[in-house]
């Protein structure tokens, strides 16, 4: 299969390598992946912050990068969410009646991570290797507009080496939100702490996540404990396999200086 790689501006901005490794994931799997040039942001963080009408070109120029994709995947449940349920209704709204149309119909063809290796690919055990205490978190956006359920928790349990261990209360936001964690910092820093306790009882060395927002959110809380615990997006784990490990994951992770 021919996929789009739809990197996200955080990615792409913040964290390459988990496109990267989504890529290389996918490439492994036996099919072709093409990152469009023109690619930029979905307009999530417009519409959760009211400019709907400034998000309009934002989704034509993500239809337009997109046409003709047979499918297209992105490593965050945050931003596919977006495309499935903001961009249609944005461009309806504005009176954009055709874009809205192409949106959705792009929307049905363009899946999270996970859902797209359970989902469509039908794969559960993607080949890793990945020998760490790993505890999974599951985001905001996935878990309840996207309902992935537990499809990463099955592709964690099939990756050899990787002890996965339950988080406590892991349901529960971690207080990023995009920029609810600036305009409402204590409330956003009080539902980290707990988000945090939580990942520490587990004893895990890795946080995972299939958005790399939280998981530089809960990463960022980690560090500043000195706690020894990393986050690593979900897409790295499964590209990950013994012969093509890192030393950094290979390795317990260190402890920030």
């Amino acid at each position: 299969m021919r996929v789009a790689l739809f990197a996200t501006c955080l990615v792409d901005t913040m964290v390459p390598q988990v496109a990267r490794a989504t890529a290389t994931l996918l490439e492994r799997l036996g099919h072709e992946v093409v990152v469009p040039p023109t690619q930029a942001c979905c307009g999530q963080m417009h519409v959760n912050t009211g400019y709907r009408r400034e998000a309009v070109p934002i989704v034509a120029n993500h239809v337009r990068a997109f046409t003709g994709a047979e499918a297209v995947v992105a490593p965050s449940g945050s931003c596919v969410a977006s495309i499935h349920h903001q961009q249609a209704m944005v461009a309806r709204r504005a009176g954009e009646h055709a874009l809205a149309d192409e949106a959705e119909a792009l929307a049905a063809r363009t899946y999270e991570l996970s859902q797209f290796l359970v989902d469509v690919l039908g794969v559960v055990d993607v080949g890793a290797y990945y020998p760490h205490r790993v505890t999974y978190h599951p985001t905001c956006h996935s878990l309840r507009l996207l309902r992935v359920g537990d499809r990463p928790l099955q592709l964690l349990r099939a990756v050899r080496g990787l002890d996965l261990v339950e988080l406590p209360g892991a349901e529960s936001c971690c207080g990023f939100g995009g920029t609810f964690a600036v305009k409402n910092a204590d409330t956003s820093t009080a539902m980290l702490t707990d988000k945090m306790a939580n990942v520490l009882s587990t004893h895990a060395e890795v946080c995972t996540a299939g958005d790399s927002s939280c998981l530089m959110h809960i990463g960022g809380g980690l560090s500043r404990l000195r706690s020894g615990t990393r986050t690593v997006h979900l897409a790295e784990i499964l590209a990950s396999t013994e012969e093509h490990m890192s030393p950094t994951q290979t390795t317990a992770p260190a402890v920030p200086a």
